[in-house]
């Protein structure tokens, strides 16, 4: 798997800066009076303070760079100015990281962070943008050289930073499961390296076809029975919090490759479906996450893995299945597959588990896109304690996240004719009436949050924090909530 390039941290040393190698950048709100500025500025013979004072710097927004390239007096390649106030928020310091991270030198990269209060969120702003994934490229891959940050408490800023480095290491995890092909990542792939986990402490079991069918999980064998990978249930649970004490649900949709099935999609684009399990892949990279930081809290992840593809076994419009709460549902249309999926992982989770609260992540329908396009992830919630606190930990992370309303008026567009529930009712609001069928899966004591993560698993260019691709999304929000709301 990817792993985030190294970080050292060193005290400030302005003697060896003029031997500094590859690309050396100054994180500075503009002023060349402190004393790193002022040394820099020496040493090139006053191209600092000129670029400091250019239009072209002042025109930078916070987080934004400019670079001066074969610095006179510098043995760097680059010297990067990177505008940042003293006074910011933590969005925007680890957007000046990203600044650096996007381009890191393979003779090494030095950021000057100084006395800035938020050197840790730079640091990691810079490890989650030098994300890179070309496990496919032929080639010699340069692998970017050492990166040290210079800050003015080494050693205080590097505890504050080791957590981070937890949460990179579940994010590169995250983006790494969705950006691996699906001929590559197969059902037993994937459990496979949810398996290997166990060597960070989680308890992983993997329920097989078998033990879904005793299960009742027909719902979710159905949608699987038309490929030739096997579906499958990973549990992973991690136990950091109070001996005993119920834990918090995580679910995910793992559909390893999504074609539609008989409800075959268009060609156009068929090729991103590779990215349907990024609910699960979320969910895992949570899971690493929390171990990996020994995170004082109970959390149990459950990932629904499954591949719907087309053959002469698979299910067709106007099949009608049993779920494993019992309840039948007639099969509109076999492309809406991912919630049955989760209807069983759903149900699963409350009754063996009785969890505190159960959130379930899952790229599910396009109509999320038409509405909220591809900033915001759709929550949707039976809580509104348990949904505040969440958007709130998305905005202090900087995940766009927007409630979508649910109401009876939606749920009515279920009804079947033949069965109690009809898995897709049309294109009218479908975000919504995916997220109603859902809602029948879960206990009314149970808080619980439905995320819409079609529109945010995947970017087509790049992002603040990520290349083009997977993005990880949900990964920071999710721990964030968990440290908030669930860790004593």
């Amino acid at each position: 798997m990817s792993h985030p390039v190294p970080i050292q941290f060193q005290p400030v040393e302005l003697d060896t800066l003029a031997t500094l190698p590859g690309r050396v950048a100054l994180i500075t709100d503009g002023n060349a009076k402190p004393a790193l500025a002022a040394r820099l500025n020496r040493l090139t013979k006053g191209a600092l303070a000129r670029a400091l004072g250019s239009d072209a710097f002042g025109k930078l927004k916070p987080g934004e760079s400019l670079d001066l390239a074969w610095p006179a007096g510098m043995a760097a390649e680059v010297l990067q100015l990177v505008r940042l106030p003293a006074r910011c928020d933590v969005a925007t310091a680890r957007k000046a990281g990203a600044a650096v991270g996007r381009a890191l030198s393979p003779q090494g990269t030095t950021v000057l962070a100084g006395a800035h209060r938020l050197a840790a969120d730079i640091a990691f702003g810079l490890a989650l943008r030098a994300y890179d994934f070309p496990v496919y490229k032929g080639g010699e891959q340069k692998l970017p050289g050492l990166v040290t940050v210079i800050c003015a408490a080494p050693e205080s800023v590097a505890a504050s930073a080791a957590p981070m480095a937890a949460l990179a290491e579940g994010v590169f995890f995250t983006r790494d499961l969705v950006n691996e092909p699906a001929n590559v990542l197969t059902t037993d792939d994937f459990a496979g390296r949810l398996a290997a986990m166990q060597d960070l402490g989680i308890e992983v079991e993997i329920l097989e076809e078998a033990d879904l069918a005793k299960l009742g999980m027909r719902a979710l064998l159905g949608v699987g029975q038309g490929s030739e990978s096997p579906s499958k249930v990973v549990v992973m649970q991690w136990r950091g919090g109070a001996e005993g004490a119920a834990p918090l649900a995580l679910v995910g949709k793992g559909v390893c490759f999504d074609t539609g099935g008989i409800s075959i999609k268009p060609a156009l684009g068929m090729e991103e479906m590779t990215m349907d399990m990024g609910g699960a892949g979320v969910v895992s990279g949570v899971m690493r996450a929390l171990a990996l930081r020994k995170a004082k809290a109970n959390v149990v992840g459950l990932v629904g893995l499954v591949e719907n593809m087309p053959d002469g076994r698979a299910q067709r419009p106007g099949d009608i299945v049993r779920s494993m709460k019992g309840d039948t549902i007639e099969v509109i249309n076999t492309d809406a597959e991912g919630r049955l999926v989760l209807a069983d992982v759903l149900w699963y989770a409350q009754d063996r588990f009785n969890p505190v609260g159960m959130i379930d992540l899952a790229t599910l329908t396009g109509a999320i896109i038409v509405a909220l396009g591809t900033e915001n992830a759709g929550v949707f919630s039976n809580d509104d304690a348990l949904c505040g606190d969440f958007l709130k930990a998305a905005a202090a992370e900087g995940e766009g996240a927007w409630r979508m309303p649910m109401g009876e008026g939606y749920d009515a567009k279920l009804k079947s004719r033949l069965a109690d529930m009809v898995n897709s009712c049309g294109r009218d609001g479908g975000s919504i009436t995916a997220a109603q069928f859902l809602r029948r899966f879960v206990k009314d004591e149970t808080p619980w949050i439905h995320l819409d993560i079609a529109g945010v698993t995947l970017a087509k260019s790049d992002t603040a924090l990520a290349p083009k691709g997977a993005t990880g999304w949900g990964v920071l929000a999710l721990d964030r909530l968990i440290r908030d709301r669930f860790e004593g």
